[in-house]
């Protein structure tokens, strides 16, 4: 803004008449423009500020206050917070810009207190502005991402960089802001700074039916830490000898250790404890003499008392709890090892080692049935839910045996073969029966003409 103040100052002298005139100039100094995102709260005039970030509750650190390192990281002030929750100049749907492009529409990320600026071509910006975000061991973070001290990723590592730029409007005295080049990067840290269950890793093979539930190179993703929802977490189910592992971050170098924990006739034991891992195998009711898997007429097996709920605590040299994981066991399964037989004879030998039952589909995996062989053998059906979007399970919680545990080809010493497995499942016209392969829970329909004559491995389940 420029005010010009002018004087004329008429004098008459009396021995000359004429006319003096004098004209004097100020000029008053407004404010000059800057950037904002948010809606003018915050000022940027120049390098410190454009490289500034402000935190949800309020703080905000540039370069001069950044004092941030890996062993001494930004935490951020609520946990569940992703890097959207950052204010920041680089707009969310970008990691680059001009700063031309973010003085435009839709950003709008400009202002100026004299109203300078406005109409076509009123202000222009040069240079740019980037953004880059990775985690600790220098991977790519999308900047919807929740941070955690999961995956060993944090500190996370936030950079910003800019070129040589200004910020003009066309009047104005000042009428420019100036950024000269820069950057600075922020190690940022999740408020969740606790030891926690990371992951519960069963064998990782198929791909996952839910992000939120499964994440395919990792495992199954606690669903909840609270004794009352234990049963949202893997397992629902188990087998004598199958194990899968807990991975933990945020314990300090120290194994941990773990007490058994056993419940209606099952133990879950906790073996191979470091800072970062945990391997629990599951042990109750089996059969495991294979001249019992050839009779008809079997020795009776404990029914466990179901369900159960499991509470592992892994504690430190003092005894105290640091991390807990928990589980309820719905069903419990016992297999015919290696011995192959048809649907009826299978039926009886799980009644007669002590009230077992042949398993539906449903209690052995989520899989699609359509499109396996004739929808018809299909539509009677009752298949897990949710159910899996193709013909092969997707994991899981809740949702089939096969589909939880993975292939059972994986899993040592629990006398599980790389092959089908009868269900119990009939079409109501009754002119199919159902298998399910233990690979990748692959269903099958059968002409039930043909099961006494069919001979396939065989599993039970209680209740």
């Amino acid at each position: 803004m420029v005010l010009v103040l002018t004087v004329v100052i008429l004098q008459s002298i009396s021995f000359a008449n004429y006319a003096l005139t004098t004209k004097t100039t100020n000029i008053i100094y407004g404010s000059a423009p800057y950037l904002t995102f948010d809606g003018g709260r915050t000022r940027v005039t120049n390098t410190e500020a454009l490289l500034g970030i402000t935190l949800s509750d309020g703080r905000t650190f540039t370069p001069t206050t950044n004092n941030s390192s890996s062993t001494n990281p930004i935490v951020l002030p609520v946990a569940g917070q992703s890097f959207n929750d950052i204010g920041m100049l680089v707009p969310r749907d970008t990691d680059s810009i001009a700063l031309s492009s973010l003085i435009g529409t839709p950003y709008n990320y400009w202002g100026d207190d004299d109203g300078d600026g406005q109409g076509v071509n009123g202000v222009t910006a040069t240079g740019s502005l980037r953004l880059s975000i990775v985690d600790k061991n220098g991977r790519t973070v999308a900047r919807n991402e929740v941070l955690t001290i999961c995956d060993d990723k944090a500190p996370y590592k936030l950079t910003l960089s800019n070129t040589n730029g200004t910020l003009k409007t066309r009047y104005g005295v000042p009428n420019e802001s100036r950024f000269t080049a820069g950057n600075v990067t922020y190690y940022i840290n999740p408020k969740e700074t606790t030891p926690k269950i990371c992951y519960a890793r069963p064998d990782l093979g198929a791909m996952g039916f839910s992000a939120a539930v499964w994440v395919w190179d990792k495992g199954f993703l606690p669903q909840s830490f609270t004794p009352s929802s234990y049963g949202l977490n893997f397992p629902t189910t188990g087998a004598h000898n199958l194990d899968f592992r807990l991975d933990i971050s945020g314990v300090s170098r120290q194994a941990l250790s773990w007490a058994p924990v056993s419940h209606g006739g099952i133990t879950a034991t906790m073996t191979n404890s470091t800072s970062t891992s945990v391997k629990v195998t599951l042990t109750g009711p089996v059969v495991t003499d294979p001249n019992q898997w050839r009779s008809d007429n079997p020795d009776r097996i404990d029914r466990p008392s179901l369900p159960q709920t499991f509470e592992l605590v892994g504690r430190d040299s003092s005894g105290n709890a640091v991390v807990k994981y928990g589980f309820e066991l719905k069903q419990w399964f016992a297999n015919r090892g290696d011995h192959t037989s048809n649907l009826s004879s299978l039926s009886s030998w799980c009644n007669k080692i002590g009230g077992y039952r042949v398993p539906n589909v449903k209690d052995l995996t989520n899989s699609f049935c359509r499109g396996n062989n004739t929808e018809d053998a299909c539509n009677d059906l009752v298949e897990a839910t949710p159910s899996s979007p193709d013909v092969f399970f997707s994991r899981y919680i809740g949702a089939g045996f096969f589909t939880e545990w993975g292939s059972m080809l994986y899993y040592l010493d629990t006398n599980f073969y790389f092959v089908s497995y009868w269900a119990s499942d009939k079409t109501n016209n009754n002119q199919y029966s159902f298998y399910v392969h233990s690979d990748w829970g692959t269903m099958y329909s059968y002409p039930t003409i043909a099961v006494e004559n069919t001979k396939l491995f065989g599993v039970c389940v209680y209740p």
